[in-house]
């Protein structure tokens, strides 16, 4: 590891929040105004997700009074302070450019039915002595 991957190495999350694309997230982030700072939570659909290490992003849109409006984010900037995960989407595309020419309903992401590791493992076990 060279000195450049160790310096991006530090700079990073310990624990990263875990999101997909597609899901809605609530990402709550320190907005400094004066000498004030507080928090502003922004609320929309995860459509990219780029980068490694230190400079992996994430784009989440949102409609805004009729406007779509995206915004940029940082995973391990210390000025996002924390993701919820509001629903999970369905999707099949890494990328989801495609929702900024939809309206309405149809700029919906499915939701994806959330299966824990502990009811999958158990379905699984269940499912093999019935097919012996």
């Amino acid at each position: 590891m060279n000195r450049l991957e160790r310096l991006q190495q530090s700079f990073t999350k310990a624990m990263p929040p875990k999101f997909e694309v597609g899901d809605t997230v609530r990402v709550h982030v320190k907005v400094v105004e004066g000498e004030k700072e507080r928090i502003q939570v922004y609320e929309g659909a995860v459509i990219a997700r780029k980068g490694t290490l230190n400079t992996e992003t994430f784009t989440v849109r949102k409609v805004s009074y009729g406007v779509g409006v995206e915004r940029i984010f940082p995973v391990h900037s210390p000025i996002v302070t924390k993701v919820d995960v509001v629903r999970q989407g369905r999707v099949r595309r890494a990328k989801l450019y495609y929702l900024r020419s939809k309206k309405g309903k149809f700029a919906k992401v499915e939701e994806r039915e959330f299966v824990g590791e502990g009811k999958a493992a158990a379905a699984a076990k269940a499912a093999e002595p019935a097919k012996a």
